[in-house]
């Protein structure tokens, strides 16, 4: 018997698409850089690189800025922490287990 649906209720939920396959952190290759474009001469940390859903962009924000003492957002697939901290994040990256992390 095939699983090919011929006729659906309107309200029934369609099955889930499957997520696309993330790296494991071992082997993404981030990139932190220090950026001052397009922000009135202040200066941002941006880690780039990431790949994961948008809690664990959420979650690694949250630890971050507590580690710096700054504040900071997600924006398109990238985290910016405020102020200069390349050594910090580099630090805590490899102590979390991202083995590729690349000053810019």
């Amino acid at each position: 018997m095939s699983k090919r649906v011929v006729y659906r209720e309107f309200g029934e939920e369609p099955e889930p698409t499957p997520e696309p396959s993330l790296l494991p952190i071992a082997q993404q290759k981030v990139r932190v850089q220090i950026s001052r474009k397009g922000r009135g001469g202040k200066t941002v940390t941006v880690i780039a690189g990431l790949q994961g859903t948008e809690d664990t962009y959420k979650d690694l924000l949250k630890k971050l800025k507590t580690l710096c003492g700054a504040g900071g957002t997600v924006k398109d697939d990238t985290i910016e922490i405020q102020g200069e901290h390349v050594d910090k994040i580099v630090t805590a990256l490899v102590g979390w287990g991202y083995k590729q992390c690349k000053r810019g």
